[in-house]
């Protein structure tokens, strides 16, 4: 089994936090999941032992516009989470690893192999 402290879900609704956490079981094990849909409970997950999977389009209540938006700021703070976006769009995701995060993946490809080692490597990089 993979370690880390969390793995934290940000700015997703419902559905796509629960369809999440069953990929990143089936890809890591047993893993400490958390979720956020807000800019001041995001706080207290900000540090060097975290992923967070950060939505494309942010749902709940952030300071930031976008996904990558946040990604971008929290690349810029000491301590900073590792990142992915969770986005289906190539030019987000290369906006994102621009911004500081590591490649992420679609919601559309939560089953595929390619997610599960991202996802895997990930949680071993931090």
């Amino acid at each position: 089994m993979i370690e880390t402290t969390h793995i934290v879900l940000v700015g997703h609704c419902g559905f796509d936090t629960g369809s999440l956490t069953r990929a990143i079981r089936r890809a890591v094990g047993d893993v400490e999941i958390a979720s956020t849909n807000s800019s001041d409970s995001l706080e207290r997950w900000i540090n060097p032992d975290a992923l967070f999977l950060v939505n494309r389009i942010l749902d709940g209540a952030f300071s930031h516009e976008t996904g990558v938006d946040l990604i971008r700021d929290l690349a810029g703070r000491d301590p900073s989470p590792k990142m992915m976006l969770v986005s289906n769009y190539e030019d987000a995701q290369a906006q994102a690893v621009s911004a500081g995060a590591l490649p992420g993946f679609g919601k559309s490809s939560l089953g595929s192999a390619q997610t599960a080692a991202r996802l895997r490597e990930a949680v071993e990089a931090v």
